[in-house]
């Protein structure tokens, strides 16, 4: 084999595998995006939503018992509840948050603080002292709502993600067969061609 056949094998190889390297980089970006996208939406949307559910019905509970003055349920049952929807509270804080997301969130631990200290209240008046507790549950409520609203619309953005993602891959898996064609054509010309 001459040296000029060498070196076109040489380059019709190295041509290749740099294409496959490069097509297989922008793959391997594109499959981290769709991997982290399912991570977040499991992770941080998923769970969360579970959680701010879990926390509405804890504060329905409460809910219930104010209106129907279950007294019972202050004396026995209202610290389970509280000690309950703080560790949700506080498994809900580990997930990634949005800034609109931590804002919402401050205003429902501090409301969550204040029904503690107002619950407090009724129980030492002897349940005569409503006070503002089923404003406070609805402020709860609306806060709840709201994370929830986000937790939607965040794991819609996290799949519209994943689903770009997935596109590319498909794309330059596409552009990958179509350029591997072309350059096994052009290697079979520079090897079947033979210079005068």
């Amino acid at each position: 084999m001459k040296l000029y056949n060498k070196i076109k094998w040489v380059l019709g190889i190295l041509m290749v595998f740099i294409l496959i390297l490069a097509t297989n980089l922008i793959d391997r970006n594109n499959f981290i995006r769709v991997k982290d996208s399912v991570v977040t939406i499991y992770e941080d949307r998923l769970i969360a939503s579970d959680l701010v559910f879990k926390i509405f019905k804890s504060v329905n509970k409460k809910e219930v018992a104010l209106k129907l003055l279950d007294t019972s349920f202050f004396h026995q049952k209202n610290q389970a509840v509280n000690d309950d929807i703080h560790n949700l509270i506080s498994r809900f804080e580990l997930t990634k948050l949005t800034p609109e997301e931590q804002t919402i969130f401050k205003n429902l631990k501090s409301n969550f603080e204040t029904l503690k200290s107002v619950e407090r209240n009724f129980i030492a008046s002897n349940f005569t002292e409503k006070s503002n507790q089923e404003n406070i549950i609805i402020n709860i409520n609306k806060n709840l709502d709201d994370l929830s609203t986000i937790q939607l619309n965040e794991g819609n953005k996290q799949m519209s993600i994943g689903k770009r993602a997935v596109s590319s891959v498909e794309l330059f898996t596409q552009i990958e067969i179509c350029l591997l064609i072309i350059l096994a054509i052009i290697i079979q010309i520079i090897v079947m061609y033979k210079p005068k």
